[in-house]
């Protein structure tokens, strides 16, 4: 498996959308533009209202464990399977975990994180 690194960063929506029309324009022009993967907050705030120490322990959990079920990652950490379930699909959502259903004896949910690290730019 190839590990990759997730960006996040703190961007103001003045800035998103500049940098959404200066990419649309090179686009129409015909220029080849750069791929950029990232997560962008509007905040810090914003930010840690997504990326809580919960969040992040399943991440962790998940990257450190590789649990062959939503349920037998809840049994590792202790908590609830419906609030787990309900923190995976905010994470799958932004794309910071892939869910994968699988149906061998019963429906089965593996969460999958398949990068190393996660790295924080703020603009200031």
């Amino acid at each position: 498996m190839k590990v990759k690194r997730i960006d996040i960063g703190i961007k103001r929506l003045k800035d998103s959308l500049r940098d959404f029309a200066d990419t649309w324009k090179s686009v129409e022009s015909g220029k080849k533009v750069r791929k950029e993967e990232g997560i962008y907050f509007e905040s810090i705030d914003d930010m840690r209202s997504v990326l809580t120490n919960n969040r992040l322990a399943i991440l962790r959990a998940i990257r450190e464990n590789k649990p062959k079920s939503v349920y037998e990652l809840s049994k590792m950490l202790g908590r609830n399977l419906k609030n787990v379930n309900e923190d995976l699909k905010l994470l799958a959502e932004i794309g910071l975990v892939t869910l994968e259903t699988t149906k061998k004896d019963r429906k089965r949910i593996t969460p999958h994180v398949d990068y190393a690290k996660i790295t924080l730019e703020i603009a200031v």
